[in-house]
C-alpha cells in the first residue's frame, strides 16, 4: 500500500481553478472539493489511500474520486467487496500500521455494520495503549437525509459518534469546509469521521484563492459565524445551514437580526463561540436533521444552560427531524426533517414575536 506515486500523463484536475486574481472568487461544487482535497493530500503524503465500494473503478458512487485510480493505481485507490465490517477492519489495521487510509462508505448507514472496529479498534487504542497508538484513519461518506431512499439509508449519525471518546467528527456545508476539513482530517494523528450530505455535492460555493492553494486547511474544533446578527443566535451544521441562512434572511426582513453559526466540528464542539454569540443575542435556536432526543442540539443546549444561562432572555429553541424513522412517501419526509419555516417559527418565538396559527378551513 506503501506503491510509489505512479507518474502518469494524465489530464490536470482541479488546476484550472487556481488561476484568478486572489480578489476573485470561483463556484466550486461540494464534490469536486472533496475531490481535489483528496487528490493533493494523496500527491503529498504516498502513506494516504483510498478504499470501499465502488471508489476504483467507477470513480465513487458520487465520482467523488474521479481519476484517482488512472492517476495513482490500484495499490492506492482500491476498490473492496460489499463488506462495511471487513474492509474497515483492514482500514484500522493499516492505519496502526503507519499508512493513513480514508475509508469510503456508500452511506453512513452501512458504518453500523463496522461500528466495532470504527469505536473499539479506532476510537480506544490511543488511550488504550498510554498513547503509544496513534490511528491516522478517516472514514468518510454521505450522513443524514437525501430525498426518497427511505429509512435505513436517511439516519444521522452526528450525535451517535459525536458521543464517543477518540473520535473527532466533522460535518462541512460548503465547498471551503469540504476542501479545508477534509485536508485537515487526512493529516490529523487521530481516527476522524467526515460526515458529508448527498444532497451538497453538486451545490456550487464560492471559494477564494487561498481556499484553492494546497495548503489550505481549516482547523479542527472551531465553529464558523456565517452571518452576524444580534437578536437570535442559529446553530446549525451540513445542510442545514443553508437552511439556517435562508431563515435569516427571511427574519432580516421582519426586523429580526440572526446570528447563524456552522458548527463545522461536532467533537470537538466549539463551545466558546456558540457561548459568546449566545451572550451577545442572548437567545438560541439550534437547528438538525438527526433525533431531538440525545441530539446535536441537546448537548449546545446543556452548554449554555452550563455557561450562560444567567444570559437567557427567552427558552431555548430546538429543531430536529421527527422522533421516527425516515418515511419513503415524499410528503411525509419532508414533514420528517426540518424547513425553513420551523426555523423562522422557533426564532420569532424566541423573540416573543406572534407566530401566526394556520389558517383554519
Amino acid at each position: 500500500m506503501l506503491g510509489v506515486i505512479r507518474h502518469k500523463t494524465v489530464r490536470p484536475t482541479f488546476s484550472a481553478f487556481r488561476h484568478f486574481s486572489s480578489s476573485t472568487k470561483q463556484q466550486m461544487t461540494v464534490r469536486d472539493a472533496l475531490n481535489s482535497a483528496l487528490d493533493e493530500e494523496m500527491s503529498a503524503d504516498p502513506k494516504v489511500f483510498l478504499m470501499g465500494e465502488e471508489v476504483g473503478e467507477y470513480q465513487g458512487a458520487y465520482k467523488i474520486s474521479k481519476g484517482l485510480l488512472e492517476k495513482y493505481g490500484p495499490e492506492r485507490v482500491l476498490d473492496t467487496p460489499i463488506t462495511e465490517a471487513g474492509f474497515t477492519g483492514i482500514g484500522v489495521g493499516a492505519a496502526y500500521y503507519g499508512l493513513k487510509p480514508v475509508v469510503e462508505f456508500m452511506t453512513f448507514n452501512f458504518s453500523m455494520q463496522a461500528i466495532d472496529h470504527i469505536i473499539n479498534s479506532a476510537a480506544k487504542s490511543n488511550y488504550m495503549s498510554a498513547g503509544q497508538i496513534s490511528v491516522p484513519i478517516v472514514f468518510r461518506g454521505p450522513n443524514g437525509a437525501a430525498a426518497g431512499v427511505g429509512a435505513q439509508h436517511s439516519h444521522c449519525y452526528a450525535s451517535w459518534y459525536g458521543s464517543c471518546p477518540g473520535l473527532k467528527v466533522l460535518a462541512p456545508y460548503s465547498s471551503e469546509d469540504a476542501r479545508g476539513l477534509l485536508k485537515a482530517a487526512i493529516r490529523d494523528p487521530d481516527p476522524v469521521i467526515f460526515l458529508e450530505n448527498e444532497l451538497l455535492y453538486g451545490e456550487s460555493f464560492p471559494v477564494s484563492a487561498e481556499v484553492l492553494d494546497s495548503s489550505f486547511c481549516l482547523p479542527i474544533g472551531k465553529a464558523k459565524i456565517e452571518r452576524e446578527g444580534k437578536d437570535v443566535t442559529i446553530t446549525a451544521f451540513s445542510k442545514m445551514v443553508g437552511y439556517a441562512l435562508k431563515a435569516a434572511e427571511i427574519l432580516a426582513k421582519e426586523g429580526i437580526s440572526a446570528e447563524v453559526i456552522n458548527l463545522r466540528s461536532i467533537r470537538p464542539l466549539d463551545r466558546s463561540t456558540i457561548n459568546a454569540s449566545v451572550r451577545k443575542t442572548n437567545r438560541l435556536v439550534t437547528v438538525e436533521e438527526g433525533f431531538p432526543q440525545h441530539g446535536v442540539g441537546a448537548e449546545i443546549c446543556t452548554s449554555v444552560i452550563e455557561e450562560s444561562f444567567g444570559y437567557l432572555d427567552a427558552p431555548v429553541e430546538r429543531i430536529a427531524g421527527a422522533d421516527v424513522p425516515m418515511p419513503y412517501a415524499a410528503n411525509l419526509e419532508r414533514l420528517a426533517v426540518p424547513q425553513i419555516e420551523d426555523i423562522v417559527r422557533a426564532a420569532k418565538r424566541a423573540c416573543h414575536r406572534s407566530v401566526p396559527m394556520a389558517a383554519t378551513a
